[in-house]
């Protein structure tokens, strides 16, 4: 009778073992699907927010888009004929413009470097109300890829946002469309140096640059040395020294495209 009894204790602690191994393994199919279903609603949830961001970018009235042929370094000082005004991409000086707010027009050979690496470029006709100028300059906030300034060449609207290879008008700051532009395009990724830097490099106006150039010819040399203070901008530069010439190694510079 004993060892009927012991034969018993043992099949029951093996039954036990095996519902208990059952168990083990209905929780890791379990948190397995749980795991599937979290990564699966991550996967729809990145390519809803991208055909949102898509949407939402096809659906900003008014933005003209440009085949962008040629976008090689010519040497600083060498004037570029850009087909749009301002441009919105093309052959570019070997610097950027600093990101950030200037008072004074900028030369578009630096500005659309920045474009190359992301930035929006807000331009606005000189002679437009103040409150309107204020407004523009309250898009920006330090580390935005966005260069703000006046324009003084051929414009279709009184404001022009610029990124590369697009362009959208506005009548006034407070345009919908101009702020969902911005939005969606600053630190643009379908440019040929997404995340490249914009500060670091140069922060001098047209004026100046000007200046440099008849004073000293067209050489890169002539064109070194100003940081924001100098150049009466108010670009963010909170990154450099006094030599905001200095490139950041993290910045591609070389790009032969």
């Amino acid at each position: 009778m004993a060892k009927k009894t012991k034969a018993e204790e043992r099949r029951a602690r093996a039954a036990a073992l095996r519902e208990e191994q059952r168990k083990k393994e209905r929780r890791a199919k379990i948190l397995k699907i749980a795991g599937i279903s979290v990564a699966s609603a991550a996967v729809l949830g990145l390519l809803g927010t991208a055909v949102f961001m898509e949407f939402r970018s096809r659906n900003i009235s008014g933005v003209q888009e440009y085949a962008i042929d040629e976008y090689n370094h010519v040497p600083d000082g060498q004037r570029v004929d850009y087909a749009q005004s301002p441009p919105v991409g093309g052959q570019h000086w070997n610097r950027w413009q600093n990101c950030g707010v200037y008072t004074e027009p900028l030369m578009p050979e630096f500005a659309v470097h920045s474009l190359e690496h992301g930035a929006v470029w807000i331009t606005y006709e000189p002679d437009i109300a103040e409150d309107q100028i204020e407004a523009l300059q309250g898009f920006y906030n330090p580390g935005d890829y966005l260069v703000i300034s006046p324009y003084e060449g051929e414009m279709d609207a009184p404001i022009v946002a610029s990124s590369w290879g697009r362009q959208i008008t506005a009548d006034s700051a407070d345009d919908e469309d101009l702020a969902r532009y911005v939005q969606y395009y600053e630190r643009g990724q379908d440019v040929p140096e997404p995340g490249a830097a914009c500060s670091g490099s140069i922060s001098f106006t047209a004026a100046e640059i000007e200046a440099e150039i008849a004073e000293d010819g067209p050489d890169a040399e002539s064109l070194e040395g100003a940081d924001s203070d100098e150049s009466g901008s108010d670009a963010d530069n909170e990154d450099t020294d006094s030599e905001t010439t200095d490139e950041p190694s993290a910045a591609p510079e070389e790009d032969t495209e």
